[in-house]
């Protein structure tokens, strides 16, 4: 199984420090501290996921050392070792320190190492739930539960047979590749453009695979400079840089195990591509600002939206970390690729809207869902989401119309036929401009119904310079006879 964590021994005497190393020193990496002031300073350099501590020492007692790295280091998980039953230290512990276990001397070495291992999951758990600044107090047993039940629902939310696609979608085949890469603990790059469900894939790569039950983490390789990518990553020790104000486990720890995606990988700098590159031939992490490298078992999927051939002959992306991520490339179809799938997508997202929007009773005008096919989708699902929220919310009533986009093609406004006419008419060029500009703006006029705000926003016009324009061109009222509003 390898080293599962790093633990902290505190104790002045070296006879029991040794014989807690011997026990331990199998499944964890053991530091050992004869004082409190140089258990300090271990804590100091070292990410520690627990702390054993006696309880009676010379300098001073184990639940007052371990009150104050509750206060200065709170994320390991604290633990008091005693050959003493002594009620009020057990109460003191639990309120004052947060101690998760009192174990009382003589310990049975197989009992001790459960409890060891028991805390060090607690530690991973609280991580992956982000709930490390709560007292330790809760059980391993009732955090897994609550995790094990989340990963539960994310693995029926993410199963393969809920990414939609119709019978003769190109998304049949990309399925089928992930279902084959789910089998085998092999890297994964998922390529394509923004928006077209690369997250989702790599999710249900996850939950299809025998990680399922470990964590699946996510990062944006793109949001971040490269110290702070690093931080993230792989953990970093308070003052390892500005900014590092306390102990912080990487992604790569909390993902031990289970799954970590790293979108937008594309957008990494050189320098950070090489400590990339050697974690990934490791297996081996090492948080900023700390002395020793953490050994990690983490399935990586990876994603971009460029073109990483490219990138590598133009010497922008490591030929050597291109072929340790893409060791089982997928390629995700745009929309405008899969327009058999629009319908069956948009209807999905509406169900989702209708929750959300408290609104049960919305539909598609037939005439909408034909728009959606016939358009280009350059933000693809994302911006195809976007607008049927952006209908619900516009929308009078229950049936949802044709969207503004209408007319638009290849991610373009096409210009009314009006409009294309006076291209080829007669006259000046400013006489042919000017028939051309009030073109536009009465067809936006009637497509609005005179709603002046509106038009203005569509052209990118104040109210005033509207105001101007509709005044220019005698243009005071819209078709009913009303004045525009």
């Amino acid at each position: 199984m390898g080293i599962q964590g790093t633990i902290l021994v505190v104790d002045d005497e070296v006879r029991s420090q040794e014989a807690l190393r011997r026990v331990l020193n199998q499944d964890f990496e053991v530091l050992c501290a004869g004082n409190t002031a140089d258990a300090e300073k271990l804590l100091e350099g070292e990410i520690v996921h627990a702390v054993i501590c006696d309880q009676r020492m010379p300098q001073e007692s184990g639940v007052s050392f371990l009150k104050r790295v509750r206060e200065m280091w709170p994320d390991p998980v604290r633990m008091i070792i005693s050959g003493y039953s002594d009620s009020e230290d057990i109460i003191a512990g639990l309120n004052e320190a947060g101690i998760y276990q009192y174990i009382t001397k003589p310990w049975q070495p197989d009992r001790l190492v459960e409890i060891v291992r028991e805390a060090v999951q607690l530690y991973r758990l609280q991580k992956e739930t982000e709930t490390a600044g709560v007292d330790v107090k809760a059980t391993p047993a009732h955090i897994k539960k609550v995790v094990s039940v989340k990963r539960g629902a994310a693995k029926q939310l993410y199963d393969f047979d809920r990414i939609v696609h119709s019978a003769a979608s190109p998304m049949r085949n990309v399925i089928e590749l992930g279902r084959r890469a789910a089998d085998y603990d092999i890297s994964v790059l998922i390529t394509g453009e923004s928006g077209t469900g690369k997250e989702l894939l790599a999710r249900a790569i996850h939950y299809g695979s025998a990680r399922a039950t470990k964590a699946f983490v996510v990062e944006n390789c793109g949001a971040l400079p490269d110290e702070l990518l690093e931080s993230e990553l792989f953990g970093c020790k308070k003052g390892a840089f500005t900014g590092a104000y306390q102990d912080r486990i990487g992604l790569f720890e909390v993902a031990d195990g289970g799954t970590i995606f790293l979108d937008e990988i594309g957008e990494t700098s050189p320098a950070f591509q090489v400590k990339l590159l050697r974690v990934l031939q490791e297996s081996e992490i090492r948080p900023l600002g700390a002395q020793r490298v953490r050994q990690v078992d983490v399935r990586v999927v990876a994603a971009t939206n460029r073109d990483l051939e490219a990138e590598v002959e133009s010497g922008r992306f490591r030929r050597d970390l291109y072929y340790r991520l893409a060791a089982f490339p997928v390629h995700m179809p745009s929309l405008r690729e899969r327009p058999m799938d629009i319908p069956l997508i948009a209807e999905g997202v509406l169900a989702s809207v209708k929750t959300s929007f408290n609104r049960p009773h919305l539909r598609f005008a037939p005439q909408a869902l034909e728009e959606f096919s016939r358009y280009h989708w350059p933000g693809n699902v994302r911006e195809l989401q976007n607008e049927i929220q952006r209908m619900a919310v516009l929308a009078d009533a229950d049936e949802l119309r044709c969207p503004p986009f209408a007319g638009r093609r290849n991610g373009r406004r096409a210009a009314p036929a009006a409009v294309n006419g006076k291209l080829n008419g007669h006259g000046s060029l400013k006489d042919r401009v000017e028939d051309l500009e009030k073109t536009i703006i009465v067809g936006c006029l009637e497509k609005y119904e005179g709603n002046i705000s509106r038009v203005a926003s569509e052209l990118g016009l104040s109210r005033v310079g509207l105001r101007n324009k509709l005044s220019r061109y005698d243009l005071k009222k819209n078709g009913k006879g009303h004045a525009f509003s």
